[in-house]
């Protein structure tokens, strides 16, 4: 099935390349392309693309905001957002996460890093690199101490599951939490899958928020 893609950039040069760079793919395809958040959202709607590559910075409307409306009360059938940064410690992580972007992509990305974040985030998997995830775990000590005061939504996982999610929110891949826990990586997905559906999560970004809000985990555990 081709993955449909949407790109919003203020840069024509950014755009262009890549939408050479994915058109180039056979299970890709570029429906569209817009170079301010208002416009994106405008093209978004009319084209209902699987992913959007959605630059930070632009006028009018952007990146930020217009990944908010995007999802604010999208159901299932909302696009997956990848945010493009110049640099991966971009101030904006934590409130791009917030917003409900699914993961980061460098600008500088070659075609095939291109194409592996588009297919990933379409699979409904996050692109959270370990620089990505030290940079949130440092923006919340800098905030200091929970943010959200319920932790009743944490009641309905189990032992295992809370485990599972703590070891989420410190950066592991489910790779090395099932060799920390010594279980199949398929067990470490299901159980995953559980907590997303559990809490009312959209992915792993969404559940490293979460985890540090409640205060399940905190920075330098």
């Amino acid at each position: 099935m081709t993955i449909r893609v949407v790109i919003v950039d203020d840069q024509g040069m950014v755009r262009t390349g890549f939408g050479v760079l994915l058109n180039a793919q056979p299970d890709i395809e570029v429906a569209g392309e817009a170079a301010d958040g208002a416009e994106g959202l405008r093209r978004i709607a009319e084209l209902r693309p699987d992913v959007v590559l959605m630059d930070v910075r632009m006028p009018v409307m952007d990146g930020l905001e217009a990944t908010r409306r995007l999802l604010a009360d999208a159901g299932d059938g909302a696009p997956k957002v990848l945010m493009l940064t110049t640099f991966d410690l971009d101030d904006y992580v934590y409130e791009a996460l917030r917003a409900g972007a699914s993961g980061f992509l460098l600008k500088d990305a070659s075609a095939t890093e291109l194409a592996e974040a588009v297919r990933v985030v379409a699979a409904g998997d996050a692109l959270l690199s370990p620089s990505v995830t030290r940079r949130l775990i440092a923006e919340f000590s800098r905030l200091g101490g929970p943010r959200a005061p319920s932790r009743k939504r944490l009641e309905q996982l189990t032992q295992r599951e809370t485990e599972v999610l703590a070891l989420v929110a410190r950066g592991l891949s489910n790779g090395e939490i099932a060799g920390r826990l010594v279980v199949a990586e398929q067990t470490v997905k299901t159980h995953f899958g559980r907590i997303l559906m559990k809490l009312g999560l959209r992915d792993r970004p969404q559940a490293i928020v979460y985890a540090y809000e409640v205060g399940l985990m905190r920075p330098g555990d």
